[in-house]
């Protein structure tokens, strides 16, 4: 545990380097000319404790904790934007002393007029700043995130948190200490601070408005992604969350998985060859399969003198679609030296549950190597797994040899077989590497880090629901959607039944929309309960998709649900925007999922 505490509390001082901490900086100078003891501290405590319990909540809540997270979000660009205006201008600030407006004023003014310093003003405006700071999402927090999603809410979750705006806090602070010196300096040779304070005033507003117009998670964190990403991950590779498993799961609970652990690893560059492999642990048992697609029950004795690549999949994960071209031209390029890929299907969703979609699916993304069922999740347990898509690399001994999770890093992970195959006396291996094309939702990601995440749909783990009057659990609901849609805030339409892990319409015509900043959209989708299918059409910032279409759409953006899977709906040439999607289901009975993106 200190480990991950101190990794976590680098990564936060890694973050002052990330340009989107910028919008914060004005708040945390606007007072560089206070004794830091009592103004500097107080402010920066206040931000920690206030972004450590928003994130929490973010974590592990529910669209209320967004509702909430948004009304304190307006208050406090409210709050702050007083601040500066009073900066500006102090005859204003002497007309506004009165009780309707005390609190923002003392925030600005308090400690002015006080015979004795108070640290309850700086506090309040560390907590309002904190209640703004959205520091860029590095490898660190999301894992921090991650794990939260993981296991709930916790005392460790929040620690982490603390011990990550910690470290931010100490930059900060190291930069406020040397702003203050500056500022002393400054006046000094002005013979007054008048001149300070009101720069002072415009930096915070300007800080206001890049904030109140989203620059902060948008165009500044897009700036992020080549300063910290490399030192953090430096970092990451500390951190072992393979403890976090999920729990056996019933038919309407999947397990709390967040492949946001999959999007870090699929943006990491190509690592060097491995030489030299270690031994991490034997072949598991295969006895929790509940079914066998294209072969027999297989055991790790049946397989002891073959090397086995090990696949962890659902069919309606992306990541895991997007790896399936190399997994199936490893399959066939080396099935003749004495390698069996061994597909584990353990579904996140209870459709991915039932033998006859998994069975389709198989069939349908041409997967012709053995698929152990594994519905209980005791496989997954018995390799300590974690996430989605998972390979792991057996020996010709019936030894784990490597693990990799996540996409890309197909180099390593083909050199890694060609190692293990070597080491079993197979000669004359194929040469090369392979290099496969996937098509539709097994083409690869964008060059562009998306901007949008994994989104849920269902109740139990829906994130950044906009509608008016929030989710309602379990029954029939009219839902209206807002007059507009933040980036990464989505809306339902019509009458919608909203259950844990779906939502379904219950009407024709009924919507959704989602503004989103990636280069591929998806939604898993199902027909009617029946298996009827449902037709819909998608628009594009109010328009037919045209060439943005996806592989499940036409130009003019209509599409019909045939099957419980994943669908791709947007394919761009480039996701450097934000763009407004919207579906309408022609047809009532769509069951709507999950949005992931590309």
């Amino acid at each position: 545990m200190l480990l991950l505490l101190l990794i976590a509390y680098l990564g936060g001082v890694l973050t002052i380097l990330s340009p989107c901490i910028l919008p914060v900086l004005p708040f945390v100078f606007a007072r560089a000319d206070r004794p830091f003891r009592s103004h500097g501290l107080p402010m920066l405590l206040g931000m920690a404790v206030a972004f450590a319990a928003i994130a929490t909540l973010a974590a592990v809540g529910g669209g209320w904790v967004v509702t909430v997270n948004e009304y304190g979000r307006y208050a406090a660009i409210a709050m702050l934007a007083l601040f500066g205006v009073t900066l500006l201008f102090p005859s204003l600030a002497d007309r506004l002393s009165r009780p309707l407006v005390a609190l923002g004023i003392r925030l600005a003014e308090a400690d002015d007029r006080a015979a004795k310093p108070s640290v309850f003003s700086p506090l309040l405006l560390g907590v309002g700043t904190g209640l703004l700071w959205a520091p860029c999402a590095g490898p660190i927090l999301g894992l921090i995130l991650t794990g939260a999603a993981l296991n709930g809410a916790s005392a460790g979750t929040t620690v982490l948190l603390l011990a990550y705006a910690a470290g931010a806090c100490t930059s900060l602070a190291a930069a406020l200490l040397f702003g203050g010196r500056l500022f002393a300096v400054m006046k000094r040779s002005l013979h007054t601070g008048e001149w300070v304070r009101r720069v002072a005033g415009v930096a915070v507003l300007v800080g206001v408005g890049a904030i109140a117009l989203g620059l902060d998670t948008g165009v500044l964190s897009q700036l992020s992604v080549g300063t910290t990403s490399a030192l953090e991950q430096a970092l990451v590779e500390k951190i072992d969350m393979r403890k976090q498993q999920p729990a056996p799961i019933g038919e309407s609970a999947p397990p709390q998985q967040d492949p946001a652990l999959l999007k870090t690893a699929a943006v990491l560059p190509e690592p060097a060859p491995v030489r030299k492999l270690g031994i991490e642990g034997d072949f598991p048992s295969l006895a929790g399969a509940t079914e066998w697609l294209n072969s027999p029950p297989l055991t790790p004795e049946a397989l002891r003198g073959k090397v086995v690549l090990v696949d962890f999949w659902t069919y309606s994960c992306i990541n895991c679609l997007r790896t399936l071209p190399y997994v199936r031209a490893w399959a066939e390029k080396y099935k003749d030296a004495g390698l069996v890929v061994l597909g584990v299907h353990s579904p996140e969703f209870a459709f991915e549950k039932r033998p006859a979609n998994v069975r389709k699916a198989t069939k349908d993304l041409g997967i012709d190597f053995p698929v152990a069922l594994d519905n209980d999740f005791k496989i997954w347990r018995g390799f300590d797994n974690q996430s989605w898509p998972a390979f792991y690399f057996i020996d010709a001994q019936g030894r784990i040899r490597y693990h990799q999770f996540g996409e890309n890093r197909y180099d390593k992970a083909e050199q890694i077989l060609q190692q293990l195959l070597a080491e079993a006396g197979r000669h004359n291996l194929p040469a090369g590497l392979v290099a496969p094309k996937g098509e539709g939702t097994q083409a690869a990601p964008g060059d562009e880090l998306a901007m949008s995440g994994e989104t849920y749909v269902g109740t139990e783990r829906a994130q950044g629901f906009a509608s008016p009057g929030g989710l309602v659990n379990g029954r029939a609901h009219v839902y209206q959607p807002p007059a507009s849609l933040r980036t990464n805030q989505w809306a339902l339409g019509g009458e919608w039944t909203v259950e844990p892990e779906r939502a379904v319409s219950n009407q024709p015509n009924s919507r959704i929309a989602y503004r989103f900043q990636a280069r591929d959209l998806h939604l898993v989708l199902g027909p009617m309960a029946d298996g009827k299918p449902v037709r819909f059409r998608v628009l594009v910032d109010g328009k037919p998709p045209l060439a943005d279409h996806g592989a499940d759409t036409d130009e003019q953006g209509y599409g019909t649900i045939e099957a419980q899977k994943l669908y791709q709906l947007v394919r761009q040439a480039k996701g450097e925007k934000a763009r407004l999607f919207e579906i309408e289901f022609l047809d009532g009975g769509a069951q709507a999922y999950a949005f992931t993106f590309g």
